[in-house]
């Protein structure tokens, strides 16, 4: 079984790179607020799941450098767990203010967050 996964997920990696979408064109100021806003935020994920290769894609297609956290790592799979309350990637944490951070699981939620808060409103209607 471990030797199957291995092999889908280089399949998928592969995939995914000869597919890669293009990034959306901001001016640089635009790029900037996007860029402050997404301090806040991060990617808990895996490299090869397939679910956060649609989360990552549409990072990419957004143009969003969200931080990404490889929950391979042990100290970040506590964190998650210990933050988010459980251990599923992908997961985006964003983080608030008076420290009630919002935890998010699912990548089509997260896919459609994202859009919500970052795609143009001339292009959101086109989508």
């Amino acid at each position: 079984m471990r030797l199957i996964r291995f092999v889908l997920g280089r399949i998928i990696l592969l995939v995914n790179w000869l597919t890669l979408p293009k990034g959306l064109e901001r001016s640089e100021e635009a790029q900037r607020v996007v860029d402050e806003k997404l301090q806040d935020y991060r990617l808990y994920e895996l490299t090869a799941c397939p679910f956060c290769v649609r989360v990552r894609r549409e990072c990419v297609r957004l143009s969003l450098p969200i931080t990404r956290c490889n929950v391979s790592d042990p100290a970040v799979k506590a964190e998650l767990e210990a933050g988010g309350g459980q251990f599923q990637v992908p997961c985006l944490r964003i983080a608030r203010a008076d420290d009630a951070d919002e935890w998010l699981y699912e990548s089509a939620e997260i896919v459609a967050y994202l859009r919500q808060q970052f795609l143009p409103q001339d292009m959101a209607s086109s989508s």
